[in-house]
């Protein structure tokens, strides 16, 4: 106690020696270590206790370390939607398949590059796969297409049957990707949907959920058009996936009248098509939609003076209704971009008809060719009356063509048989903008063989599924908006929610963490690494994770999921 009554306490370290004399065991003080602070004292009491004494920076050395984070995310999200098992019995060929998925999310390149990468990351040790040879990769693929109809079905009972999806809906979108490369047998020259123009290509038809997820796909020669690629998803549904009563939602000239005609057709033998009826919804053509429009049809444009939205009957539709939708802004715009390309294309006449009228060009057909030649650059050649004669050129537009197209400037007209007591007119009109989340592209495609080319679009659509959650997961982190607003109106431009337009206004959240892109989340997880670490005096490594920075912790939480130290 001091003099104010307070409990004092004291200590001291001293350096003592025992030793024996004259058979006596004695205590003799060396030194009075109290003075010196406490980590070096316990130096000292380590050290006269016969321990290795190491310098701190020689204690602990990191032999190496890989990006281990990300890869960890995705493959923890596969393992949760069971796609190791949805992809079939384990082996190397499944760790190999899986192995291809989760860098096709995480880091999409070529086979030689994945497989390279593979080697700079934990997923190869892991999953086994460091080190695979191109044939192991090449037999991974092929086994992959062997067991692309039981996926398929595995995915369509989880997202197109009636349980999931009451309102029995699936999107079909076509799209095209261009060949890296001199000779593929699905190869051919056709409408460019990624807008690689000239380039040999492939088609592909894919089938998802109302909401976007990816559950089949079927790769067609690039030359295919949209209505043959509707009859083949359709075998795909009716035969490989068994599904019933199911509403097939397609782009503009996919689901034509013949294909509609031949879509509940018995067969040969009269018996009904296995699987049951379907429907559609599609929208009409363009010369359609000018003859509901002609005289007094149905169609006139009155209707939308004060609405976007009408349901209107044809005579030449018997059975079916037609919901007709225009869009303002979207009309506008259509208008605003006409204009611009007329008049860019008579700026570049200019010239030519100046040559003309001063005589440095004559001849109809050299004329004709100069002509040509302009017009046809911005597309504008139906909309120009063009007389030519061996010392004159005229060209004038064409304004009733042009009035004519600027009545249909954000028009649709859907078709569909759905009765309105399952989908009323505002839900058609959603199902049918919802294509857009089936006409994503896959990018290029880098194999000759045809099995390979299915196999690297059947991993392109699994890689697409496992993506599509990953973004609904994450989206507390990333500047996705997590509750849209329902539309009010499915024709008007979709709006933002206010807490996803906070979420770009802000930057941070309300830790002060910033909210980043799905690819950035990703390359910040990639910075958590798992490191081989050696202990001084220890003969092997033992792998320790960094410490997670907090938007890394949380990637995790969000899948219920502690950060696992290996994939398996």
């Amino acid at each position: 106690m001091d003099r104010q009554g307070n409990r004092r306490d004291y200590s001291s370290a001293y350096l003592r020696r025992t030793y024996r004399e004259a058979g006596q065991v004695k205590n003799e003080t060396v030194a009075n270590l109290s003075s010196l602070p406490g980590h070096v004292v316990d130096l000292i009491d380590a050290g006269l206790k016969g321990r290795q004494l190491v310098r701190a920076e020689e204690a602990v050395a990191i032999t190496f370390s890989l990006p281990h984070g990300h890869v960890a995310a995705v493959h923890a999200m596969a393992r949760q939607l069971g796609l190791p098992a949805l992809l079939g019995p384990a082996g190397r060929a499944r760790d190999l398949v899986l192995a291809l998925v989760i860098s096709r999310v995480v880091a999409p390149a070529s086979k030689l590059a994945t497989r390279t990468w593979w080697e700079d990351t934990t997923l190869g040790a892991d999953l086994g796969v460091a080190g695979a040879s191109t044939d192991d990769i090449y037999a991974a693929m092929d086994w992959l297409v062997s067991r692309q109809d039981a996926i398929e079905a595995g995915l369509a009972r989880r997202h197109l049957g009636p349980e999931p999806n009451p309102s029995r809906m699936a999107l079909f979108g076509l799209s095209s990707s261009w060949l890296e490369g001199r000779y593929c047998s699905l190869a051919a020259r056709g409408y460019s949907r990624d807008g690689k123009k000239g380039r040999l290509q492939i088609e592909y038809g894919l089938l998802t959920d109302p909401a976007g997820r990816p559950v089949a796909v079927r790769v067609l020669p690039g030359s295919t058009g949209g209505p043959a690629a509707f009859a083949t998803i359709v075998q795909v549904v009716r035969e490989t996936l068994a599904l019933e009563k199911i509403v097939m939602v397609g782009g503009r000239g996919m689901i034509t009248s013949a294909r509609i005609a031949a879509l509940n057709q018995p067969a040969d033998d009269g018996t009904q098509p296995p699987g049951g009826s379907y429907a559609w919804i599609t929208a009409l053509r363009a010369p359609a939609i000018r003859k509901l429009m002609a005289g007094d049809g149905p169609l006139q444009l009155s209707l939308f003076d004060e609405q976007d939205l009408a349901e209107v009957t044809s005579d030449d539709f018997p059975g079916e209704r037609l919901v007709a939708c225009r869009n303002p802004v979207l009309a506008a715009g259509r208008a605003r971009k006409r204009e611009d390309l007329l008049a860019a294309t008579e700026k570049l006449l200019a010239p030519l008809l100046a040559r003309v009228a001063a005589g440095r060009l004559h001849s109809a057909a050299a004329i004709g060719v100069e002509a040509g030649k302009v017009i046809s650059k911005y597309k504008t050649g139906k909309h120009f009356e063009v007389t030519i004669t061996d010392t004159s050129l005229v060209v004038a537009r064409r304004q009733e063509q042009i009035g004519a197209e600027a009545a249909l400037d954000g028009s649709c007209v859907l078709r569909t048989p759905v009765p309105a007591q399952e989908l009323d007119a505002p839900a058609v009109v959603s199902a049918y903008n919802n294509l857009r989340y089936a006409e994503r592209g896959f990018r290029s495609v880098f194999h000759r063989l045809e099995e390979r080319v299915k196999a690297r679009v059947l991993i392109c659509l699994l890689s697409s599924y496992l993506t599509w959650h990953l973004r609904e997961a994450w989206a507390p982190l990333t500047f996705t908006d997590e509750h849209p607003p329902a539309p009010e109106n499915p024709v008007a431009p979709a709006r933002r929610s206010p807490a996803a337009q906070a979420k770009a206004s802000c930057q941070h959240d309300a830790a002060g963490r910033p909210y980043c892109s799905f690819r950035g989340l990703l390359g910040h997880l990639a910075t958590l690494t798992r490191n081989q670490v050696r202990f001084a005096g220890a003969a092997t490594t033992v792998p320790l994770l960094t410490d997670p920075a907090p938007a890394q912790r949380q990637t995790f939480e969000l899948f219920g999921t502690p950060i696992p130290l290996t994939l398996k």
